[in-house]
This record gives structure tokens, sequence and C-alpha cells, in this order.
């Protein structure tokens, strides 16, 4: 026999693959001798033993046999069959919908045959009886023109926060549960309110907080409540806290809020949510959203999945299982990191600790939703069915009302300058008790106005010279009793002192609150302000208990008359 390294090329015989092959079967199956086998094979013909175990591999199996021309279409050029193809798939990435469907190939090639296309470069017409739906499909999907090929999403890029409370992606999802026997309140006529969950999710860690809330659609209070708990102090270190930099959402009714913004920009809290659907070619906006969506089904598959046995029956009983579960989920592993979500979360927080979450009265202060609204003549306005007494120097006036929407409280904004806080009013003052309120500003200002509007008048010369033509508007220096205006500082806008700098400013108060000038009072009344104010200079407290004085002493005076 021949040595193969008088061959032109190294290639061993068919013939010579079958003896090969025939040698190996005739041994036992873990025998020494195969590998000689192959050892010497390689020798002779000059190959590796890699390349004669590759040959022996394809013995038995089937060869492509093609024409020359494969690939190659034959009833027309390629260049102009390329470009019916491409003037093809972009008459069906014209022609879809957002259910995928679209103009199917034999129709595209019947306008094109018969009416042609309007294209950049001129109207395009293809011969008729040249395009088949065969041979365009076939070329569509050999030069990557079909539609799942142009309608591919490109490659997702990862991201992740550096920091823990970094990013946090907050979002909600209706429960499996639907409802629970007894919610804390149904909307007259609207039905049984829907079980959602609330959840926020560390971007760095995967660590997660959720609620269960019974709303209808998507409340923004319950949402602002749920992140106020959200960024609250825990009992322990077993969820996330703190205020974090950025939160991450979607485009829904929580988004588009004006007032779920504004409580956010108070908290110094960034928010960012996906690009709208559609806006960025192929790639789907949220995408991102993965990472809070996640749990979301972890809890109803591993935990939700559980009430068939025994359901909560109320909304606080939920969230208790709720939160047992939680815990757990946090201590699983990281998604990439050797610790638990919890612990990364601990480990990767700022070297001076998260931010530090407000009070919630502080918080009540900044959830407050803007309305104009036009001050009654006793200058009362109803808020939602409650009525408010404003100052006196508002009624009549078009005003802003900030009300709150976890407390009876409302300001009211006029003219750049914030007034309040106004609470709930008693009503109207009880018969042979009335009162008149005490001039405001704008009264003095219009009673000087009026005044001097009696006394004015133009000599004989203007009435000479203009005939019976009447005087115009006089110059009016509209400065003239302006209250001062204190610019605003701080961070809370609605922010009060809640005691007087001195006992003068008090007793202004007190005569203001009670619609007469200390004077007026009696000995007893006099000496119990002058005690009152000794003890305490606190708002609040010195007009309680200013009232209930004035209040017992009127019915002891009653008492006596009677």
């Amino acid at each position: 026999m021949r040595q193969a390294t008088d061959m032109s090329s190294k290639v061993i015989p068919p013939e010579a693959l079958f003896e090969i092959q025939r040698r190996r079967l005739s041994l036992p199956p873990h025998s020494s001798e195969k590998r000689n086998v192959i050892r010497e094979a390689a020798s002779l013909y000059g190959v590796s033993q890699v390349s004669v175990y590759r040959a022996l591999r394809k013995i038995g199996k089937p060869s492509s046999a093609r024409r020359k021309d494969h690939g190659i279409p034959r009833v027309m050029s390629q260049e102009e069959l390329e470009r019916y193809c491409e003037v093809i798939a972009a008459i069906k990435i014209r022609t879809c919908n957002k259910k995928g469907r679209y103009l199917p190939t034999t129709r595209a090639i019947e306008l094109l045959e018969t009416y042609g296309i309007e294209t950049a470069n001129g109207l395009l017409k293809a011969p008729p009886g040249k395009l088949k739906k065969p041979t365009v499909n076939r070329y569509l999907k050999t030069w990557g023109y079909d539609q799942g090929t142009l309608t591919r999403q490109p490659a997702a890029v990862r991201f992740q926060a550096e920091k823990s409370n970094q990013c946090w992606q907050f979002d909600l999802s209706p429960s499996d549960l639907k409802h629970i026997k007894r919610p804390l309140w149904i909307r007259e006529g609207a039905g049984s309110p829907t079980l959602m969950i609330y959840s926020i999710v560390d971007d760095r860690s995967g660590a997660a907080y959720q609620e269960y809330h019974c709303v209808y659609g998507e409340d923004v209070e319950a949402a602002l409540r749920f992140l106020f708990t959200a960024m609250s102090p825990k009992d322990n270190n077993n969820f996330p806290q703190g205020r974090p930099d950025m939160i991450y959402t979607d485009n829904g009714p929580i988004m588009r809020s004006q007032v779920f913004h504004r409580v956010m920009c108070y908290l110094n809290i960034e928010v960012k949510s996906h690009m709208p659907a559609g806006s960025d070619g192929r790639r789907t906006t949220s995408r991102s959203k993965g990472k809070v969506e996640r749990p979301f089904r972890t809890v109803k598959e591993l935990h939700e999945t559980l009430y068939h046995f025994r359901e909560p029956e109320t909304e606080e009983e939920a969230n208790v299982w709720l939160h047992h579960y939680i815990e757990k989920y946090n201590q699983n592993d990281h998604r990439s990191e050797p610790c638990s979500r919890i612990e990364d979360w601990l480990k990767n927080l700022p070297e001076a600790g998260f931010k530090a979450m407000c009070d919630w009265d502080q918080y009540c202060h900044f959830a407050r939703e803007p309305e104009q609204r036009k001050v009654g003549i006793d200058a009362t306005i109803q808020v939602e069915g409650v009525s408010y007494a404003l100052s006196p120097e508002l009624a009549g006036e078009t005003v802003v009302i900030w009300w709150g929407l976890y407390d009876q409280e409302i300001f009211v904004e006029f003219q750049g300058k914030r007034f309040g806080p106004y609470y709930p009013s008693g009503g109207p003052i009880p018969l042979h008790k009335y009162r008149a309120h005490k001039k405001t500003v704008r009264e003095k200002r219009a009673d000087r106005i009026e005044k001097l509007a009696k006394v004015l008048s133009l000599p004989d010369a203007a009435y000479a010279e203009m005939g019976l033509s009447l005087a115009h508007n006089p110059n009016v220096d509209a400065s003239i009793g302006l209250p001062a205006s204190v610019p605003f500082s701080g961070t809370d806008p609605f922010a009060e002192e809640t005691c007087w700098p001195d006992e003068l400013s008090a007793r202004k108060a007190i005569a203001e609150h009670i619609g007469m000038p200390l004077a007026k009072l009696t000995s007893e009344q006099l000496e119990s302000i002058t005690l009152i104010l000794s003890e305490t200079l606190d708002k609040k407290e010195v007009l309680n208990r200013v009232t209930e004085v004035m209040k017992s002493i009127s019915e002891k005076v009653n008492s006596h008359v009677e």
C-alpha cells in the first residue's frame, strides 16, 4: 500500500475507513487494541488521531447533494430579486398592527405586479408572473428580510446600582386572591375593593418590601402611604428602609399624579419611568422592570397558592402573613453575589448610612392637592362636605386651597401668600351670641377710599373745558396698607410655629380669636388669661384653654341671671 505522504491531500479513502471500523467493532468494548488501530491508521495516512475519529463519525451519514447554482435565483438576477424582497419586507412592516398582523406575501406581490409601489427612487413595478410566493418567502428567510428577523429586539443591556438605596423599583400588581372577606372600607355602589400588592425592590441587592392594600384602581393615596411605611424604620433589619436616591416605576396613574411628584420632590427623591411603548423603535422600553416583577410572581406562586387552604379574613392579617414570607425571601441568595439579598443591602449601604425618613406629621404636610375654589361671603369654604372658616379678608376671593390626603387641616394660597392652617368649622354662631369680624386691611382700605371719593370734586375750569364729561378714576396709591409678606424658607412649605414669641403676640392673637379687645373683658377673665400665658405660650393649648375659660364664665353668668 502506498504511503499517504505521497498523496496530494491527506484524505483517508472510504474503503480504508470501513476496514478500520470493522476491526474496531470486532474487538471487545473496552479493549486497548482499539486505540492501537486508530494510532496505526493515523500514522499510515499522515493525519492526527482526532482526524481519524472525525472521519469515522461521518461513516453512514447522508451528505447533501446540491446543484452548483444553489442559493442563486434563476427567475431573475439576484440584485433585482433582492430589491423586490426589500420592498415586500417594507410593506409587511408598514402594514403591521399592534396584534402582529400584516399583509401576506401573495397580496404584496399582487400590489407590486398590478399597481406598483412608490419608493424614494420612483415607482417600482414587478413583471407579471415572475414573483411566486414560495420563491419570495424562501429568499426573504435566506437574506434576513422575514418578519421575525426584522422585528427582533436588540440585545438587552443589564444595569445594576452600585450602592444600596441608590435606586428602588416600585410597582403594584393585583393579588391572585382578588378580594378579602372583611375589607376595611367599601365604596358605596362600587363593590368590594381589589386586593393589590404594593412592592419596592432595591436595585442593587434585590431585597424587597411588600404590602397588601384594598383599593379601587391604582390609588395614589395608598401608594404614598405604602412608600412612607417602606422608607420608615423597621423593627428589624430584614427589610430595606430609608429614602432612596431614585424611584423607578412605570407610566401608570401614580406616575402621572402631581401629588406623587410633589411629595417625592420634598423628600429629595428623583422619580424616573421607562419610555412610552413604541417610542424607541423595536426595543421594549419597559424591559428593566423585571427586578420588581419577579418578586410578584414568586409571591403568587409560593405564598398566595397556600390561600387555597386558608384565606386571610382582613387586610391586617394578610399583611402579617406576607411580611413573614418576605423576610424569608430576603434571606435567599443574591442573584450574583455569594450572600443573601438583605446581607448585600446591609453591606453596600453608603458610608454615612441610609437617609432617614421624616415623621408622619411632616409627611402629611407634603401630601397635599391644590384646588382652585371661591370663598363664600361668610369667609367659609367647603371641601368634600366639610366646612372651614377662613380669614375674613379672604371672603369672596378665588383662592387655591391645599387639602391634605391624610389630615383634616387645609392651607389657603392667595396672591402669592399662604394662610392657615384652617380646621373644620363648628358651624354658625348661636343666636344672640353673634360677633362681628374684625375689619381686615382690605376693608379698611375700601372704607378710606370710599370716604375719599365722597369729597372729591373737579374745578369749574375742568367742567368748562370738557363740557358734560365726568372725571375718570383718581390716582390711588395701591400700596397703602398692604400687609408685609415673609419669604418662604425651610424644607416644609406647610410648617408653622407652634408657640408665640412673646406674651404680647399671644394677647393679640387671643383678642382676634375671641373677637373683642381684652380691655372689654372682666377682671376674672383677664386673670385667667394672665395665668394661662404664664404657664405656656403654645398656640393650640392657649386657645383651647381660653375658649374653655370664656365658656365656663359665660355659663356661670347665664345660670346667675336665671
